[in-house]
């Protein structure tokens, strides 16, 4: 995937701010960019609904499986759920955890 970014002269100090980030991190600009758009949209969300922001998940599944786990699986994870009941791939689920414990490990450095 290819993304083109347009900036102006007044944006300047943003790509400053990257490229300090990005030799500090010793990642690319692009890395760096896609990070901190990631943790803007993904920051605080539960499993669930990243699984739906990466396109594994429909709404309408996620309901029905948060309905399953307080009905049927309350000793089940939402996780175990969706893996076991909904055939979602657990590779998937994994992805989403670290995404989402990423940011947790952030939030408590903080």
């Amino acid at each position: 995937m290819q993304v083109t970014v347009y900036l102006t002269e007044q944006d300047a100090y943003l790509l400053r701010l990257i490229d300090r980030k990005s030799q500090r991190e010793r990642k690319s600009r692009s890395a760096v960019l896609l990070s901190i758009i990631e943790e803007h949209f993904e920051k605080g969300r539960r499993l669930g609904e990243i699984l739906v922001d990466l396109g594994v998940l429909s709404e309408d599944d996620l309901a029905d499986a948060l309905e399953l786990q307080r009905s049927e699986f309350t000793d089940k994870l939402l996780g175990e759920v969706l893996a076991d009941e909904q055939g979602i791939d657990e590779e998937e689920i994994r992805r989403a955890l670290t995404i989402q414990r990423r940011f947790e490990a952030t939030t408590r450095q903080m």
